[in-house]
């Protein structure tokens, strides 16, 4: 039996098995779920969905390393990519300060914010900024040089 056969079938008990836990999760009903009186029916279901999730991450790991110490030239540009990934991240963490939120609000609230959390936030979302206008910038080239090679 070949890997892609094991596979699929693996694939297709972990749909039916997850299939009929959803189905009893749907004739237990909401009222149960919420008042917490359906662990015996959820928690199987979640640890289902822990293994497939850490199964999938592990075989993605693997292939992934796999591919790239067979081709060495693809490892360079991997790694020059997570490179400028970092410098990225960096960047945006050096340009957020942390400081530009009233805090009192969510203290007030009795949620644990600080300042590192506000940066980290500011952080995140200057990253998303520079990458969207990297990505836009690429595609905009991208056509721009389709269209004078036509």
């Amino acid at each position: 039996m070949s890997l892609p056969k094991i596979i699929r079938i693996l694939v297709a008990v972990v749909g039916v098995v997850a299939a009929i836990f959803l189905v009893r999760i749907i004739g237990v009903g909401d009222t149960e779920i919420r008042e917490g009186n359906s662990a015996d029916v959820v928690v199987p279901l979640m640890y289902i969905a822990y293994i497939a999730l850490v199964v999938t991450v592990l075989i993605v790991l693997l292939f992934t390393v796999f591919n790239l110490l067979k081709k060495p030239a693809l490892l360079k540009k991997t790694l020059i990519n997570v490179g400028l990934f970092a410098v990225v991240i960096i960047a945006a963490y050096l340009l957020s300060s942390g400081t530009d939120l009233n805090l009192q609000p969510f203290l007030d609230k009795g949620q644990d914010i600080t300042e590192a959390t506000s940066r980290y936030v500011g952080m995140g979302l200057i990253a998303f900024y520079i990458l969207t206008v990297v990505a836009i910038l690429s595609m905009i080239y991208t056509g721009v040089k389709k269209l004078f090679n036509n």
